[in-house]
């Protein structure tokens, strides 16, 4: 049977409980499985957990006033980047806009990066613009990895964000930021 101690974390005084001692399910004597993990925690690891879906990069839901700012359009290139980082392509490719989910289906997207090891993706501070009930954003990102073989690889070239502006009919989708083009080129 597992015995775990809990102890109070301030200092002792005279009316101090003692120290109490409580059996826990999930030790191999007893023959109990361990307890689940905790609610919202990471799903059981099986393999390398890539394209896992854990964690969930979906971009953080920002102020009304902030999404319309390049700090709402930064808030999904980061969730984009830090996904391909995490090796969860899926959640990246899903980010992506329907131009680049026809020019690279989800099985290839993986497969650009599937065999890169210790990826970095660098997004560094772009270019807003606004043009037609429209504006845009433009970071130059760059993805470095190695393959099996421990050479460098790398991958450059602009993404582009967009949102449509405080339009009246625009949908709520519409107007909130999304990734419009992706351009990677192997870099030599």
């Amino acid at each position: 049977m597992a015995l775990f101690a809990v102890t109070a974390c301030s200092q002792p005084t005279e009316d101090s409980a003692p120290t109490q001692t409580v059996d826990l399910p999930g030790n191999a004597d007893d023959g109990l499985p361990p307890p689940p993990p905790p609610v919202g925690g990471p799903p059981p690891m099986e393999g390398d957990a890539t394209n896992d879906g854990y964690p969930d990069l979906t971009p953080a839901a920002l102020t009304p006033e902030a999404e319309r700012t390049v700090k709402g359009a930064r808030n999904v290139l980061l969730s984009w980047a830090r996904a391909i980082e995490l090796r969860e392509f899926d959640q990246a490719w899903g980010l992506m806009s329907d131009t680049d989910h026809a020019k690279w289906s989800k099985p290839a997207w993986a497969r650009l990066f599937a065999d890169l090891d210790k990826i970095t993706v660098a997004v560094p501070d772009g270019t807003m613009e606004g043009a037609a009930g429209s504006s845009y954003y433009t970071s130059q990102a760059s993805i470095t990895g190695t393959d099996k073989d421990g050479r460098a690889v790398r991958y450059e070239g602009p993404v582009v964000l967009r949102r449509v502006n405080d339009v009246p009919g625009a949908s709520a989708e519409q107007l909130r930021w999304h990734i419009d083009s992706v351009t990677l080129d192997w870099v030599h």
